[in-house]
């Protein structure tokens, strides 16, 4: 890489509408021999459907990278903030990311 190189970096593009973001309290993530696909929705008490929000495909060596990202920021944030507990509950699927079982509200 040259000097020119390292000085630019990369640029990534943030148009308003994306900045804003979307809230996700639910993911599901499915996987093929090519791809992964992570849904972010949101679910919301007292409502039997989950809104799918967002829908990501990423090649499995992105999500193997994504993973470790992720990782390596929640022990950064574990480190500033203390540890982030989550709650126990036998309803929740494991193949599913879920804010709160049946019956809670």
């Amino acid at each position: 890489m040259n000097e020119n190189e390292q000085k630019q970096g990369l640029q990534i593009e943030l148009t308003p509408e994306k900045a804003q973001g979307e809230y996700a309290n639910f993911a599901i993530i499915t996987h093929s021999s090519s791809e992964f696909i992570v849904d972010f929705a949101r679910m919301l008490p007292g409502l039997q459907k989950a809104q799918v929000r967002s829908r990501v495909i990423l090649a499995p060596e992105h999500a193997k990278r994504l993973l470790g990202a992720l990782q390596e920021n929640i022990m950064r944030y574990e480190h500033n903030f203390g540890q982030i507990k989550l709650p126990e509950s036998k309803q929740q699927s494991p193949r599913t990311i879920a804010p709160f079982g049946k019956g809670e509200a």
